[in-house]
This record gives C-alpha cells, sequence and structure tokens, in this order.
C-alpha cells in the first residue's frame, strides 16, 4: 500500500554498520530518514569482523596511507564514544626471521604510533619475550617482539547503538524489511518494501536513495533499482573461529603467515580466544557463507606455527563466516583487495532525476567517517539541514557510553553496589553491554527474583524484554549471537528457551 506521509529525506536500504552510521548521522542533522534490512541489523558481514578497531597495520604495505591514517584517528574517537563497548588493547606481534625483516616492522610501528594523532593510547615497544610471560605461549625460538596497541569492539552491538539513536531522533528503523523494488518517479525515488514476518507491502517516498547492502550492493543494483553496476565487486569471504582459551593473561597476537597474510589471537569473552581472519573469494548468496574445512585447519596450523602447544579442529567451539563487498578487481589475491570503501552517486534531484548514493566496502572502524563523506555527496540534494552541525557523531556518546573512557571500572562498581545480588561476571557482562542503559533496565530490582526467569549465565527475562521492546530483537539468534555471545554458555535446552521466550515477547508487543 502507499504510503501517505511526506517524503523521507533519505531512504536507506542496509542495516549494518555502514547503513546505520548513515541513518545516525543524518537523523541528528535534522533530515527525515527511513531505514529497512531485510535480516537482522548486523545480521551479516557487520558482526562477523575481527572486533577491532584498527587502523589497519597490514595496509601500510599496499600504500594506503589515507584509510590508515583515517582508521587510526577512528580509534580513539570510537572509544570515546562508546566505551562500554570498546576498549583498548595491546597486541604482540613475535618476529619471525625470513619473513617481514625487523626494520620494516620497526618503520611500520613507527608510522603507526604517528600517522593518526594518537593520545591516549600507549606507543609501540620492543619485547624480549624469552622467559617472559608474554613469551611464554609461544614456542622458544620466538624471542623478540614489539608490542603496539589498537581496540577492542563488540561489532554487533555498535550497529544496534546508532539504530538505537538514529530512531531516538526521528529516523524509521525497519530490520526485516526487505526492499523488493525502488523506481524514480516525480523527481522522487518510489521505494517498495515488504515486512518479512507478514508479508505486508508499502511503499515509501524518499529524496534520495542510499545502497549501503553489503555484499548485496550489486544484486540492489541490479534486481531492485534494475540498473548495470557501475563498478566491479570482489567479494571476499573472512572466517574465524572460537576456542577454549589458549593463554592466561590479556595481550593478543598478530601472527603472520608463510603466505604473507596475518591473522590474530584475541581473547574472547573471558573463556575463549578468538582467531582469524581468511580471505577467500566467494561466489553464491552471501547470506549461506559458512566457514569451510579447509579454513579451519589453516587457521589451526597457523597458530601452530607459532604455540608451544598445537591446535587442532577438533578444539573449535564455535566458528563464523562473513563476505566483505571490496570494491575493484585488480588485486590478483583476495588478501590484498582494498578494505578502503568508495562511494558512488548517480543521479541529480536539480535535475529531477533523484539521486542514488551506492556505498562499496569500508571497515567497521571507519564507518563514521563513511557517513559523514556519503552525507557531504548528498548535501547538494537534501533540504536545508537543521539539527546538529556536521561532526556531531564524533562528540556525542553513543546510548550507554555517558561516562569517560578511564571510567568503566567506577559504572561496573556502581552497578554491583546498586544490585549485589548480580554475580561479578553477570555486572561485567551488563555494563560492557549496554552501559548507562544497565541501570536503567535493571531499575526497581531488589532480588534476582525481580528479573524474573535466568535462561542461565545471567541472561534474566528482564533482559531479554528490555532487547526486544528496545533493541530492535526478534529472534533467539539476535540475543545469543548479535546482541551477546551467551550462546557459547547456553546448552540446547537453555537456548530452546530463550527462543521460546523471545517468540513469546515478541508477540505480545505485536
Amino acid at each position: 500500500m502507499s504510503d501517505s506521509r511526506p517524503p523521507f529525506d533519505l531512504a536507506i536500504i542496509g542495516g549494518g554498520v555502514n547503513g546505520a552510521g548513515i541513518a545516525r548521522d543524518a537523523a541528528g542533522r535534522g533530515w527525515s530518514v527511513y531505514l529497512c534490512d531485510k535480516g537482522d541489523l548486523a545480521g551479516a558481514t557487520s558482526s562477523a569482523s575481527t572486533k577491532l578497531i584498527h587502523g589497519g597495520l597490514r595496509y601500510l604495505e599496499y600504500y594506503e596511507f589515507r584509510l590508515v591514517h583515517e582508521s587510526l584517528g577512528e580509534r580513539e574517537v570510537l572509544w570515546g564514544i562508546a566505551p562500554h563497548i570498546i576498549r583498548p588493547l595491546r597486541f604482540v606481534l613475535p618476529y619471525e626471521q625470513g619473513l617481514r625483516p625487523a626494520w620494516m616492522l620497526r618503520t611500520g610501528l613507527f608510522l603507526y604510533d604517528h600517522l593518526g594523532g594518537r593520545k591516549r593510547l600507549p606507543a609501540t615497544r620492543v619485547l624480549d619475550l624469552a622467559g617472559q610471560p608474554l613469551g611464554a605461549p609461544l614456542q622458544p625460538r620466538f624471542r623478540q617482539g614489539f608490542e603496539y596497541s589498537d581496540c577492542w569492539v563488540d561489532d554487533a552491538r555498535l550497529v544496534v547503538l546508532n539504530a538505537i539513536d538514529a530512531e531516538a531522533r526521528g529516523a524509521v528503523i525497519a530490520p526485516r524489511t526487505r526492499c523488493v523494488a525502488a523506481r524514480r518517479d516525480g523527481g522522487l525515488w518510489r521505494v517498495r518494501v515488504r515486512a518479512e514476518h507478514s508479508g505486508e507491502e508499502q511503499e515509501i517516498r524518499a529524496r534520495v536513495l542510499v545502497n549501503a547492502a553489503g555484499p548485496w550492493v550489486v544484486d540492489v543494483i541490479e534486481h531492485v533499482l534494475q540498473m548495470h553496476p557501475p563498478a566491479p565487486v570482489r567479494l571476499v569471504q573472512g572466517s574465524h573461529i572460537v576456542v577454549p582459551r589458549l593463554y592466561a593473561h590479556d595481550r593478543c597476537y598478530l601472527f603472520q603467515g608463510r603466505d604473507g597474510r596475518i591473522f590474530f589471537t584475541i581473547p574472547y569473552e573471558g573463556d575463549f580466544t578468538l582467531i582469524g581472519t581468511t580471505d577467500l573469494d566467494f561466489r553464491g548468496d552471501p547470506g549461506r557463507v559458512a566457514i569451510t574445512q579447509a579454513e579451519i585447519e589453516y587457521l589451526c596450523h597457523g597458530a601452530s606455527q607459532y604455540l608451544r602447544s598445537p591446535l587442532e579442529p577438533r578444539q573449535v567451539a564455535w566458528s563464523y563466516s562473513g563476505v566483505r563487498p571490496l570494491y575493484g578487481e585488480k588485486a590478483s589475491r583476495a588478501q590484498d583487495a582494498t578494505r578502503d570503501y568508495v562511494l558512488r552517486l548517480e543521479g541529480d534531484r536539480r535535475a529531477g532525476i533523484p539521486p542514488v548514493l551506492h556505498v562499496y566496502g569500508g571497515k567497521i572502524t571507519t564507518y563514521r567517517r563513511l557517513a559523514e563523506a556519503a552525507i557531504l555527496r548528498l548535501l547538494p540534494h537534501l533540504p536545508p539541514a537543521h539539527g546538529r552541525a556536521a561532526g556531531w557523531t564524533a562528540e556525542t556518546a553513543l546510548p550507554g557510553g555517558e561516562f569517560a573512557v578511564d571510567g568503566f571500572g567506577l559504572l561496573a562498581a556502581g552497578l554491583a553496589a546498586r544490585f549485589p545480588f548480580l554475580g561479578a561476571a553477570t555486572v561485567r557482562r551488563l555494563a560492557h553491554a549496554y552501559g548507562t542503559r544497565a541501570g536503567t533496565m535493571l531499575e526497581g530490582a531488589r532480588r534476582a527474583d525481580d528479573l524474573g526467569r535466568d535462561f542461565g549465565a545471567g541472561l534474566s527475562e528482564r533482559e531479554l524484554a528490555w532487547m526486544v521492546r528496545h533493541e530492535f530483537t526478534r529472534t533467539a539468534d539476535d540475543v545469543l549471537w548479535r546482541r551477546s555471545k551467551l550462546g557459547l554458555r547456553l546448552d540446547a535446552g537453555q537456548a530452546a528457551a530463550v527462543a521460546a521466550a523471545v517468540e513469546s515477547l515478541v508477540s505480545a508487543q505485536s
């Protein structure tokens, strides 16, 4: 059915980090925004990252200085606006003879320290690994290394928080709503969308259209817009494995493979270690991507070249894969394709041709800058802004992040004092996930029973209801693998109970 509302200023196809970031920025500047995604927010590539806010040390080898400079600058900006879901990490890079020479590593790390305006993150240092705790998990031949800084991020929550904030500023956020057609008509876009759960269709109108569909960007161009793709896209599969914790300390490792690739081992969810990523050309439906046995063996073999205790595929507790839409096909290997973003604008509203902006590539780290660049490209085609000034997203906290970057300990301590019946692990998890909003979610609870049923690992009925009401949650997977990673801790029976409870909460809300 047709939408009787006035036209939106922007309609965005894609609820990953780029689409959500553009929606937040635009809504904050006073424009009307509609965002749809055929699945959950962060339901694909944006929840399948290595969970890092990082400059991309290896991109220096490809002379991508602009990308590295922008990424390095964003580390502390994003940490500042979301200190509950972003935190600093230290990475150990063991020196391996016969691979990248020591002078190259020193030069790269020097640039890494100075290229992006680092202020709070600690600088690089040289390590003596022999007989030291940081060398203990490694084979004895690794005697020298380097340590540098980057940041961790809960990638799926980053997307959801951008969407929550966009909605609070007036945007319409419609996950599980597929864009089935879009056409230009009378100086506007007419966009037909269909609710996945009911099949109900409606048509919305918009002045400009943004195609931020991630690995489906070309599919949208060809089948939704019925246009010819304006640029080549290379789909690259990246996979990760999660294994029981490999070492006791809190450092991450960056390992160099004999094939020239690099990969990380990162402490994960307290009791686990995350290892990744791979780079494989991908063909097929990105919604069906899954790790291959060859990728599992590749990551286990690569880690075993460095660790004292060999890693075997049977140790893998969980794995996940995503497909990255990288711009261009010039690189001979998937790992060499650029991770930079590219924006392509077609049409001119002033000439009666409503524009569409296609978003290619990008990284979690640069999503906010990508959003600013996208809006800059669209400015001539939008009404005058009447909200926040350009750049506001660098200074305004995401929901729950309204505290100082060094204030997480105080936040968690305050939460523990207000709700002493919560275990320490649950307090820490809730503080990381919800930040200052955790207290609001738990308001009025005096004992554990006040939170309703406990589904395990500290996941309560109260928290599930919060996710459904405030975080666009509709399925158990949304809860267990995107809004949290509690799927690692709940057994099949507990997961089934979560699914039933979510279904009941969603039905009651409808």
